[in-house]
């Protein structure tokens, strides 16, 4: 989910479209090193048996009785213990992980399997609420105590498919819209998480707890969260292959909202495979969120049978140059490479193939989720149990003010205040904004350019390389292909796309609303064809 702007050279758009922001709890500084040092050498992790291991492999092992899921369980756990005191990615673990492990140990011994993730470990988002013993919070000290009555949709959905959740994951606190020169990664509650390829290196937001666990093997799948960048950049930064689904694909309940015209939860993992397998448990009509509506109007979605390795051959890609491209000259040399990639794997480029009104909307989609975060988030906190609690954002306005030294030490609550001033979604001002956004994200954009070159998808970077985390300044940041799918609600995938000083670049695939299968295969593809995804190695800076 977003950052949001402050004063630079960069446009407006390139602005709201980061997803990202600064600042470190308890983070030591690395200092710079020269352009001419060496490279830091990779740090020599513990051997683990199950790094880079996805689901077919370990339900495989499970089935056969190579692995139990208390096994695979408390691998992860041990994993967490030597890795995450450098990562900070998680907030906090879940008490009740080998109970859940015993149990689906027990169930598949009794000859139940309850769905593809019987035993898999799984990390989830700490704004996404579970019933049990783990908190809820949004990486804010505001909801300590508070725990929902009950599971966000997407945990059911998990729990029914034989999941077990291994934690909550670090965030950008309040999934990045609480100031305009917010820390990607940092939290009241968890600290400031940091990149698993270079240390010193931004994780990026607001999913970065997920982007960081995942890619150092501290669970086999993750979901995130996104409104506008928040899974496609910290997967992208981190490795990963981020999918951000269309909006209705995937229930928002119980997820601590900023818009319901843009939120959506999605997988984060560490292959294509993986993604498609998660994103089917995740998906599904609920009748608490009438996005999901349009799913009962639709033929089922097929996303693990879009699994081809020829996905590429024919396909119709056009290369959104404009805006896109240009910001970046390392990731611009990275996505030029895999350009190549995609033509001798079959597709044709149209190139360019330029989004009309890319730069229009800008203002629109930030005055749009400041009514829609006031809304949503009131109405999200006013359902919580009775107790002490913040009930409205006013409370929550009132609380990092009296908390100031912990809460507001390295950046302030400029959005929230923002967001308080708006009036309903009633308002003649929020009514305009929307209707524009939809008109130019949509209509006057994606499909236009879809449609006039025939397109089955649009690539670009999806980001630059991770930037530096920066306490006084602030984020680094470059630019994003997140905001046309974001403001249009239409899918978007992310996967590696190859290495920038030993960082990682990802690349996008863009498409219509409902086009999932068809961005899986074109990815899955591509990353057979490519395979450049390895794993991190925890080292202390850039590889310069």
């Amino acid at each position: 989910m977003p950052a949001w702007p402050r004063t630079t050279g960069l446009s407006r758009r390139e602005l709201l479209a980061a997803g990202a922001a600064t600042a470190a709890a308890g983070l030591a500084p690395h200092p710079a090193a020269p352009a001419s040092a060496a490279p830091a050498p990779a740090p020599e992790l513990p051997a683990f048996e199950l790094e880079e291991m996805g689901v077919a492999e370990l339900s495989a092992g499970l089935g056969s009785g190579r692995f139990t899921a208390v096994g695979l369980a408390e691998a992860y756990l041990g994993r967490i213990e030597q890795l995450d005191g450098q990562l900070r990615s998680l907030i906090e673990v879940n008490p009740q992980a080998r109970e859940l492990a015993e149990q689906s140990d027990g169930e598949r011994r009794a000859g139940r399997v309850r769905g593809p993730l019987h035993g898999i470990p799984v990390l989830i988002k700490d704004n996404i609420a579970t019933a049990d013993r783990m908190e809820t919070t949004a990486g804010s000290l505001a909801l300590v105590g508070q725990r929902p009555t009950h599971d966000a949709f997407v945990v059911t959905r998990l729990r029914e498919a034989g999941a077990v959740i291994l934690g909550k994951t670090n965030l950008s606190e309040w999934a990045n819209f609480r100031s305009s020169q917010s820390s990607s990664g940092w939290s009241g509650r968890g600290g400031q998480c940091r990149n698993p390829y270079a240390l010193d290196r931004s994780p990026c937001g607001s999913s970065s707890g997920t982007g960081a666990a995942i890619s150092a093997s501290l669970a086999t799948l993750g979901v995130g969260t996104e409104t506008d960048g928040s899974i496609t950049c910290p997967s992208h930064v981190c490795g990963l292959v981020g999918i951000k689904p269309t909006v209705g694909l995937v229930s928002r309940t119980g997820i601590i909202p900023i818009s319901w015209s843009q939120d959506t939860a999605g997988p984060m993992c560490r292959t294509v495979a993986d993604a498609a397998t998660l994103l089917a448990v995740l998906a599904g009509e609920d009748p608490r969120d009438p996005a999901t509506a349009a799913l009962l109007r639709r033929p089922p979605l097929d996303f693990t049978g879009s699994l081809d390795p020829a996905g590429l051959a024919g396909a119709r890609l056009g290369v959104a140059r404009k805006h896109f491209f240009g910001y970046s000259p390392e990731a611009d040399t990275v996505i030029e490479e895999a350009l190549g990639a995609l033509a001798r794997s079959g597709a044709v480029l149209v190139d360019p193939a330029d989004i009309p009104n890319a730069d229009d909307y800008g203002d629109e989609e930030y005055e749009v989720l400041l009514y829609e975060f006031k809304a949503g988030l009131n109405a999200y906190l006013a359902a919580l149990p009775p107790g002490q609690g913040p009930r409205t954002l006013r409370d929550l306005i009132a609380f990092n003010q009296q908390h100031a030294d912990t809460e507001m030490k390295y950046f302030g609550q400029e959005i929230f205040l923002l967001a308080q001033k708006k009036g309903p979604l009633s308002d003649d001002a929020y009514r305009k904004a929307r209707e524009k956004c939809i008109k130019l994200s949509r209509r006057k954009g994606l499909d236009e350019v879809l449609d006039k070159h025939r397109l089955d998808a649009l690539v670009a970077p999806t980001g630059g390389p991770a930037w530096t985390i920066d306490l006084v300044n602030g984020d680094h940041y470059l630019g994003s292909f997140s905001q046309p799918a974001a403001v249009a609600g239409y899918p978007h995938v992310t996967v590696p796309a190859g290495f920038a000083f030993g960082l990682p670049v990802g690349l996008s695939f863009v498409g219509r609303a409902w086009s999932e299968p068809l961005l899986i295969k074109l990815a899955f593809a591509f990353e057979q064809a490519t395979r450049h995804r390895r794993p991190p190695r925890l080292r202390p800076t850039a590889a310069l």
